[in-house]
């Protein structure tokens, strides 16, 4: 090929993929109203139809056309009479999404269930009839896309509708393929409706149907998509886009020059590739043009070259060209082929500048990637045949025992596979951000919830893979970016999740709201013991519709108590002593001091065995601290001589007191679990103190008294064995003013 044809090839391309079909519909419908021609005359309103089909498919049959044929004549004979409101025969609108999803290569099933999209919703067909016509699996397709009745759901039949629509697309993905591209032709013709009415569609249309489009990989419905919904709800931008557009027109094309220096490289270099320039849409130059601060763009900011070869190799071929014969941008490569995303789209993205200092962005793929990326599920079908036929497009053999293990040990066997498990299932047409989407949904029964969980689910448009531990088996978890560590504990958990206690990323303890990173690894600490208790702020940390949702239903059904922290527990340990000083029988600590009172000081309560020593205060008392302990610092330095103490031997405490702190990560009931651990140990609390939460942890304070000094070991390992507790230690008390 030339480079004056390639050049030509790719803006024919372009134009076609940008135009999606534009087909005279009066004509079309002229052409209908004339009736459904004979079995041995296709209808002239789907010859065009037809054509494209079979370039799309060229090994069709007689029984693919004739299925066509005779879903046309049903859709005609049932909608006429009814009109658009532009004055158009309706079947023109069925007809028009038929021919964009077949220009995107959709196959016959598709297409028939296209053509009687509307038949059951609008007229008198019934399913029963299109199941006796065509088959189980075009109706499933068209009751998939049938509207709920407003009459039966009022205000709710749109969340409803789009519920139903994502619960069929579970099973089929061409259930949300069909709506998408009658989405795209009700939104070209929005301009007969109110202003009102074409700002409401068109915020559906960005806040659901877009997300929609992008995450299974239909970029070209995507694009105009967003154009369109641009400019119906910001016009003013919208028309400055255009405005730059245009006045960009009128400037040399910098990218056909570093077009043809590439396409001359790649002939040296012996790589067969198709070089194009591929325009920027008009949202994706508005986002440009955020970026950049809003100032002006350059001739390059307005198109970016696309070069398509016919293997993976061949990619890597012509990036190290790229790289050798121009000045690589290295900030701006990727690599979509080895790691796609989660859409099936694959690319190697780079920029270069030229001798002149000129940069143009390149992408790079496959032909069968660049398939994918236009038009994502659509092109690859039915999802039994799916794996099937991205193996045939890669030149792989047919499916064996043992090859999606082979496949996943070696991602490189295949561009096309690894695009397909990318999505983190065998099946390439079941996504699985979709089955997630799908799990939470079950939870959410109120349709204003569904509906707003629904738009910010989609609003979040990037993933990340972290990996969780449970025992020896560690397994990836995909969730959106910014999603925390409670949103993992639903994740892998579900309702479960309700017991998460606290957890470890990367090894480390860390609050539940900390926000993961890709390739983080997490240990999600569940309590499978007490009941499940998940905090009001949880709700704080949540990001996944899944953690709303069943944290929400859990709180609505168990209201909080006035003061959530009250140890409830507390009336049945043993009654706190006073805080006055006790009073043994025989002291435990003793000092050679004639006639001297020994008291223990409250600063570090020190307990037998501790290494103790004793200084004389007013009264001729003397008072024993642990060696360690601040005051004794404290006293030393300001010259005070210290006395001997000591333990009495064989003394039990019959009443001492030693002053305990436990920090844990903070959860309900935590002060209620540790007084019943304390009290478990048969031993009395005098005082127990909880600090504010700092970043979802607190530190306990417990005044305990124990009538065994050897039970103090026994009580702090007690202690640390209450779930979410990670240290227990003895006070270490800072100085405080009049100690001892």
């Amino acid at each position: 090929m030339s480079a004056d044809n390639a050049t030509d090839a790719g803006r024919v391309a372009e134009a076609r993929r940008r135009g999606l079909l534009r087909i005279d519909l009066r004509r079309l419908g002229r052409a209908a109203l004339l009736g459904p021609g004979t079995r041995d005359r296709l209808p002239g309103a789907i010859e065009h139809l037809i054509k494209v089909h079979r370039a799309r498919h060229p090994h069709s049959g007689p029984e693919a056309i004739e299925t066509l044929r005779r879903a046309y004549v049903l859709a005609e004979s049932s909608h006429r009479g009814q009109t658009r409101k532009s004055g158009e025969p309706y079947i023109t609108h069925p007809l028009a999404v038929t021919l964009i999803l077949a220009e995107l290569g959709a196959e016959t099933t598709t297409l028939t269930a296209s053509l009687l999209h509307d038949t059951v919703e609008d007229t008198e067909v019934t399913l029963d009839q299109v199941r006796e016509e065509f088959g189980a699996e075009v109706t499933y397709l068209v009751d998939g896309v049938t509207k709920l009745e407003k009459v039966d759901y009022g205000a709710a039949a749109e969340p409803e509708t789009f519920r139903k629509m994502l619960v069929a697309t579970g099973s089929d993905v061409r259930v949300m393929a069909i709506k998408l591209a009658d989405r795209l032709h009700n939104v070209r013709t929005l301009g007969v409706m109110r202003p009102d009415k074409q700002a409401r569609i068109a915020r559906v249309t960005r806040d659901v149907l877009i997300p929609l489009a992008e995450r299974l990989g239909v970029q070209a419905l995507k694009t105009e998509l967003e154009d369109r919904v641009f400019a119906i709800l910001h016009p003013a931008e919208y028309a400055r886009t255009q405005a730059m557009i245009a006045a960009n027109a009128e400037r040399p094309d910098l990218l056909a020059s570093i077009a043809e220096d590439l396409r001359a490289v790649l002939r040296e270099a012996d790589i067969p590739a198709e070089v194009a320039i591929r325009p920027r849409h008009a949202v994706s130059l508005h986002r440009l043009l955020l970026k950049r601060g809003g100032t002006e763009l350059g001739s390059g900011d307005f198109g970016r070259l696309l070069v398509l070869v016919g293997e993976d190799a061949d990619c890597y071929a012509v990036l190290g060209e790229l790289h050798t014969c121009f000045t690589p941008v290295i900030a701006e490569f990727k690599d979509f082929i080895a790691a796609p995303k989660f859409n099936l789209y694959q690319s190697l993205h780079t920029a270069i500048a030229d001798a002149q200092g000129r940069i143009a962005e390149v992408l790079v793929r496959t032909r069968q990637m660049h398939r994918i990326a236009e038009a994502g599920v659509i092109a690859l079908g039915h999802r039994h045949a799916a794996a099937q036929r991205l193996r045939s497009s890669a030149g792989g053999p047919p499916p064996v025992p043992g090859a999606a293990a082979r496949t996943a040990a070696h991602p490189s066997a295949s561009g096309s596979r690894s695009a397909a498990e990318a999505w983190g299932t065998v099946d390439p047409s079941r996504p699985g951000w979709l089955a997630r989407l799908l799990e939470w949904q079950r939870d959410a029964p109120d349709p204003d919830i569904f509906w707003t969980a629904l738009r910010d689910d989609l609003a979040q448009d990037r993933e990340i893979t972290v990996f969780t531990a449970d025992g020896d088996v560690t397994r990836p978890v995909r969730l959106p970016a910014g999603a925390s560590c409670v949103d993992a504990a639903y994740a892998v958990h579900g309702e479960d999740g309700h017991r998460c206690i606290g957890v470890r990323v990367n090894g480390r303890l860390a609050p539940l709201g900390t926000r993961l990173r890709d390739g983080d690894s997490l240990q999600l600490l569940l309590d499978a013991g007490a009941a499940p208790r998940p905090g009001a702020d949880w709700l704080e940390h949540a990001a996944t519709p899944a953690a709303r949702i069943a944290i929400t239903r859990w709180l609505a059904g168990h209201p909080a108590p006035a003061d959530d922290e009250q140890p409830a527990a507390l009336p049945a340990l043993r009654p706190a002593k006073p805080e006055a000083e006790p009073r043994p029988e025989q002291p435990v600590a003793v000092t050679d001091l004639p006639d001297a009172t020994v008291r223990l000081a409250r600063c570090c309560t020190p307990v037998p065995p501790d290494a103790v020593t004793g200084f004389v205060v007013r009264g001729g008392i003397v008072t024993v601290h642990r060696v360690e302990c601040p005051t004794t610092a404290r006293m030393t330095a300001a010259g005070r001589r210290s006395v001997p103490v000591g333990w009495r031997d064989g003394a039990q405490a019959g009443g001492y007191r030693a002053t305990v702190l436990a920090e844990a990560l903070s959860r309900p009931r935590l002060l209620a679990d540790l007084t019943e651990a304390i009290a478990a140990e048969g031993v009395g609390i005098v005082s127990a103190a909880v600090e504010p939460p700092q970043e979802l942890r607190v530190r306990h304070t417990y005044t305990v008294e124990l009538t065994d000094p050897h039970a103090l070991a026994g009580l702090m390992r007690a202690m640390r064995a209450v779930p979410g507790v990670y240290d227990v230690y003895r006070a270490r008390p800072a100085v405080a003013a009049g100690s001892g």
